[in-house]
């Protein structure tokens, strides 16, 4: 297994207990057993073969206790003979590969070579081309259902996260934009809600992507973070009605941008006073304070500061305990890290065809996000 599947299986790790990350992984070993079983019998179910040596005698129970909670397998019996998949072998490691067979399926599509290469890394006897076109069929199915699947009830807070990546389309390499959006329901669970794949930022395109979340039943909407995309607090105004706050992270490499690297440390200790206070009022006071002090030596400083104050600002006015995390999209951390992942498995695939395996391959590691501690309103 190369080095840049790694990140991915460490990140798969690291999510937490979700249906829809045992169902794809179950589907997966499923079809890989299966596929074994037809090599080991020497034909496929019902098929009549003259290489056949015996046939199937139903399925015993078997469950995998996995990181993504427990998969609950069904193993093929033989009417001669015994069949034991080679990863339920103790101490065998196969989470890795798992994720890896995946990742290679839906990214390369059916990529036989490559997916039998990483089926006997798990101790199987490998895959026909066939059986990876199902794998891939099972799981395009599954994830068509999860990415199309209603949003019931209210979704106070949206982050929307975008990254371009590297595609081939018609013969050359150009850039797309992803995006992922992740929310918070009034219960305090966190989801991913949306994952889109598109040629550019602009506004038309931030909207489309919101109208099919409302499309769907996202509804509620109160604050949506995110960085300064292009086009998108005109799309949230328009779609949405909500509350914009921008990034405080990214505003803040913004805005040292327009001072020398070595007063970074400074105007950075200066800005910060205003997130120290203890709400809206006196933190609009500080803002003003330390942007007019700024202004004289940096005035381009103090302009951006001006321009920005009420969007990095926004989260303030929204409950005490939830601040913490609605100021910046550091909940999409672990997205982020997925499409860097996968964006090297993107260089050669056209992005209209790739589009939905690229968003899933997200969307698998982090749908299973851990719930609040405290509820939304």
């Amino acid at each position: 297994m190369t080095d840049d599947r790694l990140p991915l299986a460490e990140l798969m790790a690291k999510t937490g207990d979700g249906d829809f990350l045992r169902t794809i992984a179950e589907s997966v070993l499923q079809i890989i057993m299966e596929a074994d079983v037809d090599g080991l019998v020497g034909a496929g179910r019902h098929e009549r073969s003259g290489e056949r040596t015996t046939w199937r005698n139903g399925y015993r129970d078997r469950s995998l206790d996995t990181r993504l909670g427990t998969l609950n397998l069904k193993i093929p019996k033989l009417r001669t003979g015994a069949y034991f998949p080679g990863f339920l072998e103790p101490r065998k490691t196969v989470e890795k590969a798992l994720v890896a067979v995946i990742q290679e399926a839906w990214i390369a599509g059916v990529s036989t070579r490559r997916v039998d290469e990483l089926v006997q890394a798990m101790g199987m006897t490998g895959i026909s081309k066939s059986s990876v076109s199902k794998l891939c069929k099972d799981i395009d199915e599954r994830v068509h259902a999860f990415l199309k699947r209603p949003l019931a009830g209210d979704w106070p807070y949206l982050w929307l996260d975008a990254t371009y990546l590297k595609v081939r389309e018609g013969g050359r390499i150009v850039s797309v934009a992803a995006i992922i959006a992740v929310a918070v329901n009034t219960e305090g669970r966190r989801e991913i809600v949306g994952l889109h794949i598109g040629p550019s930022e602009a506004e038309p395109f931030w909207s489309t992507f919101l109208k099919d979340l409302t499309r769907r039943g996202l509804t509620g909407v109160k604050l949506v973070i995110s960085d300064a995309h292009e086009g998108l607090k005109a799309a949230i105004t328009r779609v949405l009605s909500a509350t914009w706050q921008r990034c405080r992270v990214h505003f803040m490499r913004n805005a040292l941008a327009y001072v020398p690297k070595g007063q970074n440390t400074v105007v950075a200790a200066a800005i910060r006073q205003v997130f120290l206070q203890p709400d809206h009022a006196a933190a609009t006071q500080v803002w003003r304070q330390v942007a007019d002090q700024l202004r004289a030596r940096w005035p381009k400083l103090g302009a951006c500061m001006d321009d920005a104050e009420h969007d990095v600002l926004a989260y303030m006015t929204f409950p005490e305990q939830h601040q913490v995390k609605l100021h910046s999209t550091d909940e999409m951390d672990k997205t982020h890290a997925a499409k860097m992942c996968y964006a090297g498995g993107a260089r050669a695939t056209p992005w209209q065809r790739a589009g939905p395996r690229l968003q899933v391959s997200s969307g698998l590691l982090v749908t299973a996000l851990p719930v609040w501690s405290v509820r939304a309103p």
